[in-house]
């Protein structure tokens, strides 16, 4: 204890030392506990200060890739960036897997996702004793893109298309993962994926369009809430350009996601991305260029070339020694570096904090007890019709190819153990439950040879043959997924078949990894027969040119990768029919409970978008076969999207939702289906009756394509907020209170139950179209039955605000606002109005220097990056595209037209009141050698006066970035 006292002398010695600016003249061993930055009474500015001035350029450099090596000299461990812990700790081994994170925010529960986030956190935390390979501190979560088009192949890592709602969960789970005390991290989170990132199908070359009120008024709000909050310690960059600009250099990353808090953050870069900007995107001609604009965008690590930094280290060196950079900006991004690990305690007596926590805390009996509440409160009812809540008295059957398994996803940790449905069903009622998968097994023979296609017995499988036995080791259950996907279970070990590059073997447990090699078609010929085709996902990627089938390949029968006219031809035949099973289980059952869904692995997810939403149809014809043979059939959708279920909606009594919600799925579906919990969650999304209802999945424009329950005009299949209860609720009328409205709700049924209280606002009258309704705030509360509470809802003026393109600033407009409370959005239980004092947006004044971007309507127009370190520019996609400038004062008449153009030759155009309108003034353009060149051209105005609308007429290639009129 002597020595220990001494130490704490010694070092508040150090610190009045370095307070008085003396720290440095204070002699040290290179790892002696009184350097100033291991002292975490000091702030943390003055302990990074300490810390940056001890290192070397080299090692300042070294902090700028996700590999961070550990500095001996100052006692200094190694550094990672990047823990995956989406809905759970990931890659790691066994953990708590909670509900995916769209499973989440279907609780509308932040004070639930809290305590989710927090145990995560612990998780992680749980694991620094031993420090296992890929662990580290930074985690990689939540993910707050908005699911703005159901079809995003990852949209079961996100959580809602309001950014409103996105915003508060993620605030929540990013609240846990800290500890919430900015300065002491639990984990540093970073939220995912900056910015606009919803499509996958060549997500690093396409281009998200954001018009400045999508970007103000959608896109950014989904991320500003965590980071205003303390909740995220940094953003993630994402693979896309916005605007025509790679968000691995976009200039927000510094000049508008650091204006959100007063924290120093770290930025880092998605998998692979930094090379991308040489690569596929081909945006610099060298590395040194590309990570000097890196870096000087807001990049402050490095996510590139696995554990080897080499290339990111002499990048930087180079970009150094050439003047692309200063060592000012390498202090910059190592201090944001620093920053965070300071906070996390690693440099604190102990490991600070939280560096007590050990692995016991992980797969804890708390943490199993809160992954079921999740997955209860995750799930929505979509349909009853008073089949549901089921009788325990009562006998039944658990059926489909989701009845009896659990599937994790890519991100998912591994499950410690797992309660399937059945599992569940079964221990709620205390006995067993008849069950089928509903699949067909089925036989493979080769026409030719008559051979059949036999799979190994052992638990490792074999090779697949074609051989001339039957038995089980030629039997395969065959899962169908949809788009004529289906993976091959070997009837002889209950392992799936896959390619690993040199043969097709069964296996695996489930379908997995980055390609999902265990993916077929079986492709039905003229003739009858059938073809095995491989459909893993590397045959999408650019060096696999041909579709490749399966066919013998050795002597002894192996099969192998063949051209199309060297498959063999098949017959398929069916040794048990899924359906006449399943038809068999449920017959004489009091219930029958269907699971049908997704595999997380194949419809949809990381680099691969759905281009069908519905259900496989194999698995709807399971659900009308035994619909017919008995009644009482309870339907639940397993997956992690919407869902367009046709017919399936209008026949079966009852749908209940869940996402893939992690091991204790099964005891959460049994809770709810014989009513020991009350199903209270709610669509996060629009669920579309059709694909046909969605416009393309590259159309960021939600304003103009009316996207989203925000803007859309039909009718959905299931709308924004939608969820049944087995209890009913009375609203009362809306009351204004000091800091919002106040309702009245009552709970009018005879069970316990939660609602979700959600508030919307719509604007009567704007000069810019409005959304048709908004989420501006919600509540989730339980009630007992006959009981009512007054549930409070914030509502400020300020959050009424929208972007005004006019004068580039967030306005709130004088009007009266309808405000709505119920129980969706198309649920509107009370409603009142509110006049609202603000500013009326005055007439355009194109007199000022205008950017091209801030138009009010378009046509043919593409947005562009007007340099390739700032600003966004528009581009012609076609002759005679237009921009729109609505209610425009020219006053007694304006004379000139000045504008900046860059791109092909060509003319730009004034007209009045339309885009064929009377025509004012010309200016013809010669065009310039580069995109990024821009010119001033002006051009005379003739009767270019009073009030009216402006449009701009563009040829084909031209690019626009300001423009007056004088």
């Amino acid at each position: 204890m002597k020595g220990t006292r001494g130490r704490r002398r010694t070092t508040l010695a150090v610190a009045l030392a370095l307070i008085a600016g003396l720290g440095a003249t204070v002699p040290a061993q290179a790892d002696d506990p009184a350097h100033p930055f291991r002292n975490p009474n000091l702030p943390v500015e003055k302990r990074v200060d300490d810390l940056l001035s001890r290192l070397t350029l080299d090692e300042k450099i070294s902090l700028l890739h996700q590999y961070e090596p550990a500095i001996p000299r100052l006692g200094i461990q190694s550094f990672r960036t990047g823990t995956e812990a989406l809905h759970g700790v990931a890659w790691l081994g066994k953990t708590t897997v909670f509900p995916q994170a769209i499973g989440l925010a279907s609780t509308w529960d932040p004070s639930l996702i809290r305590q989710v986030g927090s145990a995560v956190g612990d998780e992680a935390r749980g694991f620094q004793q031993q420090r296992p390979a890929g662990w580290g501190l930074n985690l990689w979560a939540p993910v707050a893109n908005l699911l703005r088009d159901p079809r995003w192949g990852r949209n079961e890592e996100g959580y809602s298309e309001d950014p409103y709602l996105t915003g508060s969960i993620s605030t929540a789970y990013g609240t846990g993962l800290t500890g919430g005390d900015p300065n002491h991290l639990k984990t540093a989170p970073t939220i995912k994926h900056f910015l606009a990132n919803n499509n996958e199908e060549h997500r690093d070359t396409t281009s998200s369009e954001l018009r400045p009120r999508v970007l103000k008024e959608y896109d950014e709000q989904a991320f500003k809430p965590a980071i205003e909050a303390d909740a995220a310690t940094g953003v993630m960059s994402s693979y896309n350009l916005v605007n025509g600009r790679p968000n691995t250099v976009n200039p927000a990353l510094n000049d508008t996601v650091r204006t959100w808090t007063s924290q120093d953050l770290l930025n880092v870069t998605d998998a692979y991305a930094p090379g991308n900007l040489v690569g596929s995107q081909k945006y610099y001609g060298t590395r040194t260029e590309a990570e000097a604009a890196a870096l000087k965008a807001g990049i402050d690590s490095f996510t590139d070339n696995d554990t080897d930094s080499g290339p990111t280290t002499a990048a930087i060196k180079s970009a150094l020694s050439s003047g692309l950079l200063n060592e000012s900006d390498v202090d910059t991004a190592a201090r944001h570096v620093l920053s965070i690990r300071v906070r996390l305690g690693e440099f604190d007596p102990g490991g600070g904090e939280y560096g007590s926590i050990d692995a016991s805390v992980i797969d804890s009996p708390a943490h199993r007890a809160l992954a079921r509440k999740a997955a209860t409160e995750a799930a929505v009812l979509l349909k009853n019709d008073g089949a549901l809540p089921l009788k325990k008295s009562g006998s039944a059957a658990v059926v489909g190819p989701l009845a009896d398994t659990l599937y994790t996803d890519w991100y998912s940790g591994s499950l410690p153990y797992a309660v399937t449905p059945k599992d569940g069903i079964e221990a709620k009622l205390g006995t067993s439950a008849a069950s089928s998968e509903g699949v067909d097994r089925i036989a493979l023979k080769d026409t030719a040879t008559g051979k059949y296609v036999t799979a190994g017995a052992g638990d490792a499988g074999a090779p697949l043959k074609e051989t001339t036995e039957s038995g089980a080791g030629a039997q395969f259950d065959v899962f169908d997924w949809g788009s004529g996907v289906v993976t091959l279970r070997s009837a002889a070990n209950g392992k799936y078949v896959g390619y690993n590059w040199s043969n097709f073997v069964n296996d695996q447990t489930q379908p997995n990894g980055w390609y999902v090699q265990q993916q077929f078609k079986l492709e039905r010929q003229e003739d009858g027969t059938y073809l095995l085709r491989y459909a893993g996902y590397e045959t999408g990627e650019s060096w696999w040119s041909n579709p490749v089938y399966l066919g013998p390949v050795d002597a002894d029968g192996t099969l192998g990768l063949v051209a199309k006219d060297k498959a063999a031809h098949y017959t398929k035949d069916v040794v048990r029919s899924g359906v006449d099973e399943a038809v068999a289980a449920v017959k004489g059952k009091d219930t029958a409970v269907v699971v049908v869904g997704s595999m997380p692995a194949i419809n949809g997810r990381e680099a691969h978008d759905r281009t069908d939403m519905g259900l496989a149809p194999s698995q709807e014809a399971l659900v009308e076969a035994v619909r017919k043979a008995n009644p009482k059939t309870v339907v639940v959708v397993e997956n992690s999207y919407p869902t367009t279920l046709g017919a399936l909606q209008k026949e079966v009594p009852a749908l209940l939702w869940t996402t893939h919600a992690g091991q204790e799925t099964g005891n959460a579906l049994a809770d709810l289906l014989y009513g020991d919990a009350n199903p209270a969650g709610r669509l996060t999304q629009t669920w579309y009756r059709s694909e046909s209802d969605l416009p393309s999945i590259l159309d960021y424009d939600i304003i103009k394509s009316n996207r989203t329950y925000l803007y859309y005009k039909g009718q959905p299949l299931y709308p924004f907020g939608y969820g049944l209860s087995y209890t009913s609720f009375r609203y009362g009328g809306l009351k204004r209170v000091s800091d919002g409205y106040a309702v009245t709700v009552t709970n009018t049924g005879r069970r316990a139950g939660d609602e979700v209280v959600q508030l919307y606002v719509h604007q009567r009258e704007s000069r810019d179209k409005q959304p048709l309704k908004q989420l501006k705030a919600y509540e989730r509360v339980s009630l007992k039955p006959g009981e009512t509470k007054t549930v409070r809802l914030k509502l400020r003026d300020s959050d009424l605000a929208h972007w005004d393109v006019t004068r580039s600033k967030w306005i709130v407009e004088t009007g009266a606002y309808d405000v709505m409370v119920g129980a969706s959005s198309a649920d509107i239980r009370a409603r009142t109005s509110l006049r609202v004092r603000g500013e009326t947006i005055p007439p355009r004044d194109l007199s000022a220097l205008t950017r091209a971007e801030n138009f009010d309507d378009y046509n043919a127009i593409s947005l562009v990056d007007e340099s390739k370190a700032s600003g966004t520019a528009v581009s012609a996609a076609a002759d005679g595209a237009w921009l729109k400038f609505a209610d425009t004062r020219l006053g007694s008449g304006a004379s000139t037209l000045t504008a900046r153009l860059a791109g092909a030759a060509g003319t730009l155009e004034v007209r009045l009141g339309s885009p064929t309108g009377r025509l004012v003034g010309t200016a013809h353009f010669d065009g310039t050698s580069s995109p990024y060149t821009y010119d001033a051209v002006t051009a005379p105005l003739t009767g270019a006066k009073g009030r009216t609308d402006v449009y701009l007429v563009l040829s084909k290639g031209l690019r626009l970035s300001t423009f007056t009129l004088r």
